[in-house]
């Protein structure tokens, strides 16, 4: 706004300039004769400023556009690591999704996002969430004979399969509502042309194509979306395929489909600073300009009593240049371009560290973390699990037993129960540089797969017996089971046999039978099972190893039972799986060991050095997260810190009735470190509890790190979310804010020290920035009040205003991070942005520099005998305050790199070649504009002597720098602080740095692929329904029976006349001839009627599967004519469809 106020101004200097005027040959209002050229030359300040104003346009449009160029390189990474598991030449292979075509078969698995259509050929207990499409929030179960289509977009919550692809990209049911959301817009746009050309009606045909009338908006997406993930998409085949990058419009925003956490703690108080600061800067603006015109109007006409002048047009333009340039100087408009450079090297930066960001404001708002709520496998350990001990028939082994020393039906039954109860996508492969095998899939079960390996069997020749298409029902792993379970058939047809395989304490519990020394079977009662977990399953738990037990059931159906099978006549009911997972036989229990990262525990404890409390939260037996705990360093021995359950902590958080009470959660929190066999919906609580509590006045800033599905509530609460990129489902990431690519809990420490320094180099800009803003806006303000002029010429505070925001911004926020951010504590959500130390930094430079300013202005002409500015155009005395000004804004640059009051300055200089690169840059460019610039920057080139007193009075910045540091910080009132807390809610939206320095990658980028499908389709979820509603109900009033019933009722109902209803008027439409006496329009209105009308009140359908669209109500069901007459039908009301039939 302010560049556009320049803009005009340089317009009408221009003008003014041109215009000859009256009293050229007089001399000017003080008495002095005009300098030769002076007249001549009128026109360069309009000129300069406007060039100014390009150069400042120019550089700010190449950084947005480095930026942006960085983002789209940021979402390429982003989309190139999602890739798919497909079949191609019966090898399993990761592709990018953008390379899956029609044909391939593509294996799905729990937390896949589906990146294509396609047909279920085999599927192992497959849960579909497909909200996205449907609204619903129920998990729809597939399977190859019932509802065997899978959408793209949709996520897999349960199971397993592999799926024929039929559709992708734009073709698919996501592509197609996209596409459908694209032509929605451009029609619209459209429509709205030919509505403002002509008021024709639209044909009928076109109208289901059409968007609806233009004050129903909110319904417009859905009348195009139409039917399509329903199936009807020949309707729609002559629209032009779109790419899906760019089918979403303008109006479809990030917010609509994903809203946004609250705001970042900088940001927050950036907003609130950046507001403080504007205020004061239009204040001093407002009071330059009117002193300015008002001591000029008094002296044209009190003092002098003289006519108005073309030249007093032309001051007061002046007057206002002046006062538009101090609230250009004052105003930070710099703010969001160094938050944003900060954060885009940053995250570039970043990326290297193994951090991935998707949302740029989680990479600062990770320097105020205060909390991390970690997950153990793979994070805290290699998640390279091997199985280390054993229990098999009686006997503890301490390293893998030989296969000849187990007995051979026991093991037989252990290899075949291990190699058929684990996904068939994980495996363990031979290494190809003769190191480790190398684990693909689940960790557990390739852990278990080696043990077999290590047995001398081969488990893959098991899996050739037993194909996966083979395999009678899968009862397949989550949080709430802890165990996976699958169905094979006997030899034979004898019956079936029941493999289980989980957490040891949670599967015993389901044993009946144990087989004992020498593989007799024996009972497995409530002693013997305690008695095995306090001798075999906490050692081992204590030593930090996962117990995963091992266990069968035999169902048969002819022939000769055991002991422990089951005699049925029939076969049993799979989905009653209570009963059918029950009275198991134990055949071994092994321990897993995962070993911490040797990093880790150093890294543990640099953030608690860093004041950041570090918790594990794990599914594992809180024996083995307590010896993990201990390993790492989150806990030490006699330390009083709690280590609980996921039902203890939600025993003492819940009250009598079973509502989670914050006070409650605010007494174990703070002692709480390590949360063991959670769940996800434990995690989320905790996570929640933790950043919603006020127990301390600066409250907690969470981090959380997570890789399932159900995960997903956690990270998005969370302040800083965290991804596993490699363990990770595609749910999570999606629900991340950062994506690890190593999994590694390191890469969340130099995320932590990215992040606070990203905070500082804010920091660093503001010190230095509001040190230049004071002393010019001060240096203006008493130019105008003391000697009727700025020293500071308008084209040169431009140059100032450059050096501070744009080449300042891109100086100081590409510091190198350095471990001593790791030393201090978080700065929190309240404290202040600038601190004590800097506002003393800030006041103490500003006292040195308006010093030597003043100095140089009133004393300037005697000390160096010369003639004083004032009044004249191209005056050695204001270049010399310029140049002088400049060059201590330069060393105080230097100075800016520090905020916490250290004594060197130049301490990591030569680290940062952008730094020192610019600042002689600008060096180069301050003696140009110096010596040579004098037509434009209104200078007078000056001697060797006046260099040298500029660049004295600028290196005495650094030695003051050194004398302020001195001073005690404490003297200081806290008063003087800005910036402390989140803004008010009113002023929030005035933020300066809104668009600057927050947003997500898919905010600042139009997202492609399957993320961009998403955001669409979400938006779509409820209006396709209703626009089905709609269809449905338009097709059952053509129908004459439908219409003549409809008026029989009507005529029935009101015997006045006026048919007793009140048709609904929804929004504004034109009035409608009605038929005479009944209030109803005629039966050919009723075939188009206001389809705004219609789409409003037509009521929410069931949910349908998109094979079986909601078909018309047969007019048979319409009430009788002898029935009372419905009351009023008022907007909104839509009860029933007969309901929205009859306000029809």
């Amino acid at each position: 706004m302010t560049l556009i106020i320049l803009q005009v101004a340089a317009f009408v200097s221009l003008i003014l300039a041109f215009i000859e005027p009256e009293d050229h040959q007089e001399n000017d209002h003080r008495g002095k004769p005009k300098e030769p050229g002076q007249s001549e030359a009128g026109w360069i300040e309009g000129v300069a400023i406007l060039v100014s104003v390009v150069i400042v346009v120019l550089v700010t449009a190449f950084n947005d556009y480095t930026k942006e160029r960085q983002f789209r390189g940021l979402q390429n990474r982003i989309e190139q690591e999602h890739k798919f598991a497909v079949i191609r030449g019966g090898e399993v292979n990761q592709i990018a999704v953008s390379e899956i075509v029609v044909g391939d078969i593509c294996q799905v698995k729990y937390g896949d996002l589906l990146p294509a259509d396609g047909i279920i050929i085999q599927s192992n207990d497959l849960k579909i969430d497909e909200s996205t499409l449907t609204g619903e929030s129920d998990h729809v179960k597939k399977g190859e004979n019932t509802d065997p289509m899978l959408f793209s977009g949709t996520h897999v919550m349960e199971g397993s399969g592999k799926v024929l692809v039929s559709a992708v990209g734009v073709n698919s049911q996501a592509g197609i509502i996209l596409t459908l959301l694209g032509a929605a817009h451009t029609e619209n746009k459209e429509q709205k042309k030919k509505k403002k050309k002509k008021a024709c009606s639209v044909p009928a045909s076109e109208k289901e194509l059409s968007p609806l009338t233009e004050s129903d908006q909110n319904d417009e997406e859905a009348a195009m979306s139409g039917n399509s993930h329903m199936g009807n998409i020949t309707a729609n085949t002559h629209l032009e395929p779109a790419r899906a990058d760019s089918i979403v419009p303008a109006s479809t925003t990030h917010e609509e489909a994903n809203p946004r956490k609250e705001k970042s703690v900088l940001q927050a108080k950036l907003t609130k600073l950046a507001i403080q600061i504007g205020y004061v800067g239009s204040t001093i603006a407002v009071l330059t300009v009117i002193i300015l015109v008002v001591r000029h109007l008094i002296e044209v006409f009190v003092v002098e009593a003289r006519p108005w002048r073309s030249s007093d047009t032309q001051h007061i333009v002046n007057c206002f240049i002046i006062g538009v340039t101090v609230l250009v100087v004052a105003v930070p408009e710099g703010l969001p371009l160094a938050v944003t450079l900060s954060l885009a090297y940053s995250v570039k930066k970043m990326m290297k560290d193994n951090n991935l960001v998707r949302h740029l404001d989680a990479c600062e708002t990770m320097g105020n973390a205060t909390a991390i709520c970690s997950d153990k496998t793979g994070t805290l350990t290699t998640n390279r699990m091997t199985v280390v001990q054993s229990y098999i028939c009686g006997v503890q082994y301490k390293s893998t037993p030989r296969y000849e020393n187990l007995p051979s039906a026991v093991a037989e039954k252990i290899i075949h129960g291990i190699a058929v109860n684990s996904a068939y996508t994980s495996r363990v492969l031979p290494s190809e540089d003769g190191g480790q095998p190398k684990q693909v899939g689940n960790k557990t079960e390739c852990a278990l797969l080696g043990f077999v390996l290590d047995l001398g069997k081969d488990y893959q020749s098991v899996r050739d017996d037993v194909p996966e298409e083979m395999l009678h029902k899968v009862y397949t792993f989550n949080s709430v089971r802890k165990s996976m379970s699958t169905v094979v058939a006997l030899d034979g047809g004898r019956g079936f046999r029941v493999y289980t395989k989980g957490a040891s304490e949670i599967v015993l519990k389901k044993c009946k039978y144990l087989y004992g020394n020498g593989g007799q079977l024996e009972s497995f009662g409530s002693d013997e099972q305690d008695r095995l977990v306090r001798t075999v399953i906490e050692p081992m738990a204590s030593n930090g190893l996962r117990t995963i037990c091992v266990a069968y059931k035999d169902y048969v159906l002819s022939g000769t039972a055991k002991s422990n099978d089951v005699q049925l006549q029939e076969e049993p009911d799979w989905e009653d799986e209570d009963n059918i997972i029950r009275d198991l036989t134990c055949l071994c229990v092994v321990g897993i060991e995962d070993p911490v990262r040797a990093e880790v525990p150093e890294a543990i404890r640099k953030c608690q050095r860093a004041g950041i409390t570090v918790r594990m939260v794990t599914g594992d037996n809180v024996n083995t997260a307590r010896s993990i705990a201990l390993k790492c360093g989150i806990i030490k021995p006699g330390d009083d810190f709690l280590v609980l359950e996921g039902k203890e902590l939600n025993r003492r958080i819940r009250d009598s009735s079973g509502e989670i009470q914050q006070a409650l959660l605010d007494k174990v929190w703070p002692r709480l470190r390590v949360l063991a066999r959670s769940s996800p919906q434990d995690k989320y609580n905790l996570v929640k509890g933790i950043i919603e509590s006020k127990l301390h006045d600066n409250r907690e800033v969470v981090a959380v790190t997570g890789d399932g599905t159900n995960d997903g509530p956690a990270l998005k609460k969370a302040d800083v979310g965290f991804a596993m990129g490699i363990a990770g489902t595609d749910v999570a990431k999606e629900a991340s804010d950062i994506i690890l690519t190593d999994d590694n809990f390191t890469s969340i420490v130099k995320a932590v020290m990215w992040g606070r320094n990203v905070y500082d180099s804010i920091a660093k800009f503001l010190q230095f920035q509001l040190t230049v803003n004071t002393v010019a806006v001060i240096v203006a303000f008493t130019g105008a009040c003391a000697i009727r002029d700025s020293p500071l010429k308008a084209v040169q505070m431009l140059w100032v205003n450059l050096i501070m925001d744009t080449l300042a911004s891109l100086a100081l926020a590409t510091e190198m991070p350095t471990t001593s951010l790791l030393v201090r504590k978080p700065y929190g959500r309240t404290k202040p942005l600038i601190s004590r130390t800097m506002m003393k930094n800030i006041l103490g430079h500003a006292i040195y520099q308006l010093t030597v300013i003043f100095v140089l202005l009133f004393l300037g002409p005697e000390i160096f005998d010369i003639d004083p500015g004032m009044g004249v155009r191209l005056s050695e005395h204001f270049t010399i305050i310029f140049n002088t000004f400049v060059m201590m804004t330069l060393f105080n640059e230097v100075n800016a790199r520090k905020i916490h009051g250290e004594r060197n300055i130049f301490e990591g200089l030569l680290t940062n070649p952008i730094f020192y690169s610019i600042l002689i840059i600008t060096a180069v460019a301050q003696v140009i504009i110096v010596q040579y610039g004098s037509m434009f920057f209104q200078t007078k080139a000056l001697s060797l002597d006046q260099w040298l007193w500029c660049v004295f009075f600028g290196c005495g910045t650094l030695v003051w720098g050194q004398f302020v540091t001195t001073m005690p910080t404490k003297r200081i009132p806290k008063t003087f602080t800005w910036g402390s807390g989140p803004p008010d809610e009113m002023n929030a939206t005035a933020s300066l740095v809104e668009d600057g320095s927050s947003g997500s990658l898919s905010q600042d980028v139009k997202r492609t692929g399957q993320i961009l499908w998403i955001r669409g389709l979400t938006r779509l979820q409820t209006q396709i329904r209703v626009v089905n509603a709609f269809r449905s109900n338009l097709d059952a009033r053509n129908n004459p029976a439908y219409q003549t019933a409809l008026l029989r009722k009507a005529s029935a109902a009101s015997p006045s006349g006026t048919g007793g209803f009140a048709r609904p008027q929804l929004h504004s439409q034109p009035s409608q001839p009605q038929s005479s006496g009944s209030g109803f329009a005629s039966p050919k209105e009723e075939t188009a009627p206001s389809t705004a009308s219609v789409a409003a009140a037509v009521p929410e359908p069931r949910a349908q599967s998109p094979q079986s669209p909601q078909q018309p109500q047969p007019p048979q069901q319409l009430q009788s004519p002898q029935q009372p007459a419905a009351p009023p039908l008022k907007e909104g009301d839509a009860t029933s469809n007969h309901s929205v039939e009859t306000a029809v």
